[in-house]
């Protein structure tokens, strides 16, 4: 009852402050003969310099909107190429003011007037000292007040729901370009200037010929903050002997960038995930990714090693450099290193229902112990206008090591298996790009990349139970210890030569030449190890693979590319000669050929409202393990073996966007709709009994379809930003059980409200309410769930250099099909202080207030549904002293 009450106190806090009276000052910007000048900027600066100033962007009819208080104003209204226009007011009621600019075609006065947001083309540029109100400590605060800028808890940055791909500080990518990294240690006071950037290419003369995915965004900093060192570091000391110690130092001049990090936490803290390792990766520019084929090269001996969320202990090492130097007006170097080492505990409780066939009651702890590094070298050679050469060198390496204790109870069954686990990985990858603008009608690109990786996990399984009955040659013994050691290389050489072909202004011809060849290993060895220290090997009954995978792929692309009105469209094809051999217990050889089509078609309303629509024919190879046709050990449960007969998979890929920002109206609103469909895709045939499983990847047609609706609609009304997201996924697909095919449908919908307060003088309170519904039908027998996540954050600078922060989430969780549920409360809050003439700080936050002690969800594999319970992280009471140069 009391949290009710707690409840309905903010939201009728949240109306009544949306009632906050306001004058509302619109009307429209034109020239001397009536025509609007659409995305004029109207500012208007309050005389008092305490106030916060507000502006608007003009619509496409040249209609603004203001939102002022009863204080005195000077408006001004610019335009390029007109001059600059102002007035001061005193407003004390609504009222409308047609506003006529005249015509300055010569005068460059205009651009020094600092816009709040600026959009031109394919860039929006904000001057973040509009909006940011002095509480924010790191890049990802700002970026976090920013209209249409979203900071996700990995890292991950969006605006108007379309990823960054990209982070440059001061025109030069920080860390590869990464986010995370940037978005948690760059300091909020350096930032002058954001730049989001559509279509980026790293080639300068490419920009306006390939229309690709790329995302950036640059930080451009402060002048007071170039050729001169910055930073902070932070000492912290916590209750049951927490600790965090973390320092950044950068330095920036027009030649020479120096990044560094360091941390040192046993507070569950991340800073950089093994996520991220995988997702550091060498290769060609993405500019070449249309029409390639994606090959599986996932690697399970390394995913199980990736960071949880959610852990019960914890404890890292970080450090990274990154260095920049403009060797020449020709040459640009840059290289970085990046060290982790982080151990881990986790602790896990499961409800499995194996198609309702049974029910299995599971707990899972695990240690993990991951240490890597990378190494990366960059070159940037331009010697002309007309040419730019690019040298690309990564190495990675991973030492890791892995124990699991798991307890599986199935009626009156109940066995405990111990795992162990360690494994060494290294990648090495080599770029070398070419790009000539031979003249304004034809450019060339030219690409050559090589990749080394290589994977030797060795794996141990020990249990005094059965374990892997009927599955595996086992001997009886008193305890059961069985070792497994796994090795998979690849050396891959791929070579690409583009040109682009501007036949005109609004018509392009693109063609493409591309040649892949992969050459993968792949060898396991599984047995057992009896108490009288003889080895049963499990050799004779078809257990280990030597398989050596080769395959080739060689393409041709063209694509045209044409623009008429509002319209753009390409279409294109990829005409693909695949050639793979196998070499394991016999030879074998097969080639196809395949077309692969693609079209998009993008139509501009405006430059703040856009529609695009991209389809794909796409193909994709399975990984050398997925051919092996020996059998070999998948986990303690289950013996995997592979499918020499398979091929490529085959799938459609339809992809609408939708986005528009209005300042006028006070609107933003993206949409995203994507929809695959597999014509040919991959399935594991799983038989099981018991627990015990054995699985065989098939090819089967129309495998799958998946739908994705992702959408966010943002109002902003008097001094309160509404905000309405919806996130939708449904999949249909067939699956293969105990030699039945059945048809498995899913579904999950979740959306989330919210309300913030923008006022100058009075905390940033936003309050809002997440739910999500799972709803599974496996074998046609259902699951459903509901999450309900009611959540309140407030930030709050006062008295002179005082910040205080306070989240707040309940999770109320419910299983409708077992009619199980759960409640917990998760809540941080800290309190910050520094002196504006002061470099020190100090901090006192407390994490996970209410001392929760795991967290309620369900999971969905191909054919179990898992309602887990998730142990958390303790509460944390740190006390931290910080110096800022």
């Amino acid at each position: 009852m009391k949290k009710k009450y707690f409840w309905l106190l903010f939201l009728n806090l949240a109306f009544g402050l949306s009632c906050f009276s306001q004058i509302i000052m619109k009307g429209k910007v034109t020239d001397s003969l009536q025509t609007p000048l659409p995305y004029a900027n109207v500012i208007a600066q309050p005389l008092d310099s305490l106030k916060k100033m507000t502006f608007s962007v003009a619509n496409e009819q040249g209609l603004y909107r203001l939102e002022l208080e009863q204080i005195p104003y000077t408006v001004s209204i610019s335009f390029m190429g007109y001059k600059t226009h102002s007035f001061n007011i005193n407003p004390t009621e609504n009222k409308e003011e047609i506003i006529v600019l005249k015509e300055q075609p010569n005068a460059l006065d205009e651009v020094v007037i600092e816009l709040p947001v600026t959009i031109r083309q394919d860039t929006i540029t904000y001057k973040v000292d509009k909006f940011i109100t002095g509480d924010e400590r790191k890049l990802k605060n700002v970026l976090a007040k920013l209209p249409g800028v979203e900071v996700e808890k990995d890292g991950t940055v969006r605006v108007q729901g379309k990823k960054i791909t990209t982070l440059l500080v001061e025109n030069k990518k920080f860390f590869d370009g990464q986010t995370k990294l940037a978005v948690d240690n760059i300091p909020a006071d350096v930032v002058y200037e954001v730049e989001v950037i559509e279509n980026y290419s790293e080639i300068a003369f490419l920009k306006n010929l390939v229309d690709g995915n790329e995302t950036a965004m640059n930080i451009k900093l402060k002048e007071n903050k170039k050729n001169f060192v910055f930073g902070d570091f932070e000492a912290g000391k916590g209750n049951k002997k927490f600790y965090r110690g973390h320092g950044n130092l950068f330095y920036y001049s027009p030649k020479t960038n120096i990044n560094a990090i360091g941390n040192l936490n046993n507070t569950a803290e991340q800073v950089f995930t093994y996520k991220q390792y995988f997702d550091f990766q060498g290769g060609a520019s993405s500019l070449f990714n249309k029409g390639s084929t994606t090959f599986d090269l996932t690697n399970n001996d390394l995913l199980q090693f990736i960071e949880r969320d959610d852990v019960v202990s914890s404890n890292r090492q970080f450090g990274a450099i990154n260095i920049t130097q403009e060797v020449s007006n020709t040459l640009n170097v840059s290289a970085y290193g990046i060290f982790s080492k982080t151990k881990e505990n986790t602790l896990n409780q499961q409800v499995n229902q194996y198609n309702n066939a049974f029910t299995e009651h599971k707990a899972l702890a695990s240690q993990t112990n991951n240490v890597f590094g990378i190494g990366n070298l960059h070159i940037n050679y331009v010697p002309n206008l007309k040419s730019q050469w690019l040298f690309k060198t990564q190495v990675k390496r991973t030492n890791n090591h892995y124990n699991n204790t798991i307890d599986s109870e199935i009626a009156e069954s109940h066995n405990t298996f111990m795992e162990r686990r360690t494994v060494e990985s290294s990648f090495f990858n080599q770029n070398i790009e070419w790009h000539r603008r031979q003249s304004k009608a034809h450019t060339f690109s030219f690409a050559a990349n090589y990749t080394f990786n290589e994977t030797r996990p060795n794996t141990q399984w020990s249990t005094t139970d059965d374990i892997l009955y009927g599955l595996v040659p086992i001997v009886e013994d008193s305890l059961y210890i069985i070792n497994q050691s796994k090795s998979t290389k690849t050396n891959d050489f791929d070579i690409l030569f583009k040109h682009y072909w501007v036949i005109n202004r609004f018509n392009h011809i693109y063609t493409t030449v591309r040649n892949t060849f992969l050459n993968h290993s792949f060898h396991t060895k599984d047995s057992q190890k009896l108490s009288n220290g003889m080895t049963n090997d499990f050799a004779p009954s078809d257990f280990g693979n030597l398989l050596d995978f080769r395959l080739n792929d060689f393409y041709l692309g063209i694509n045209y590319k044409f623009k008429t009105g509002k319209f753009a469209f390409d279409q294109g094809a990829f005409l693909h000669h695949y050639h793979w051999k196998l070499d394991q217990n016999s030879a074998s050889q097969n080639s196809k050929w395949v077309l692969l089509p693609n079209s998009s078609t993008e139509l501009d309303f405006s430059q703040t409202q856009k529609l695009k629509l991209d389809y794909e024919l796409n193909a994709s190879f399975p990984g050398a393990a997925h051919f092996a046709n020996r059998y070999y050990l998948n986990a303690y449960n289950s013996v995997y073996k592979g499918n020499d007969n398979l091929e490529n998979e085959l799938f459609h890929s339809l992809n609408l966007r939708y986005n528009r920002l209005s300042t006028y109206k006070g609107l933003r609103f993206y949409a995203n709709v994507r929809f695959i469909q597999k014509v040919k895709g991959f399935e594991n045939a799983i038989n099981y009994e018991g627990i015990n499983q054995y699985i065989m990847p098939i090819l089967l047609n129309n495998a799958q379809s998946t739908w994705n609706i992702y959408g966010k609609i943002q109002k902003k009304i008097k001094r309160i930003d509404y905000s309405l997201g919806v996130n939708s996924g449904y999949s249909e697909y067939l699956q293969q059980l105990n030699d039945l095919l059945n048809t498995n449908y899913t579904s999950n919908v979740s959306y989330d409200l919210s309300m913030k307060t923008l006022f100058d003088d009075f905390p940033t309170i936003e309050v809002g309410f997440r739910q999500s519904f799972g709803h599974y039908n496996l074998n046609r027998n259902r699951s459903r769930f509901i999450t309900s996540e009611p959540f309140i954050n407030f930030d709050y600078d006062f008295l002179k250099g005082f910040i205080t922060s306070f989240d707040y989430a309940a999770f109320f969780y419910k299983n409708k099909t077992s009619k199980q549920s759960s409640t917990y409360d998760l809540a941080n809050a800290s309190i910050y202080y520094k002196n504006e003439n002061s470099a020190w700080s100090y901090k006192l936050e407390v994490n996970n207030l209410f001392d929760a002690q795991y967290k309620s969800h369900n999971n969905l594999s191909s054919y179990i549904v898992s309602d887990s319970r998730t142990y958390i992280f303790s509460r944390t009471i740190m006390f931290s002293i910080g110096y800022n140069l």
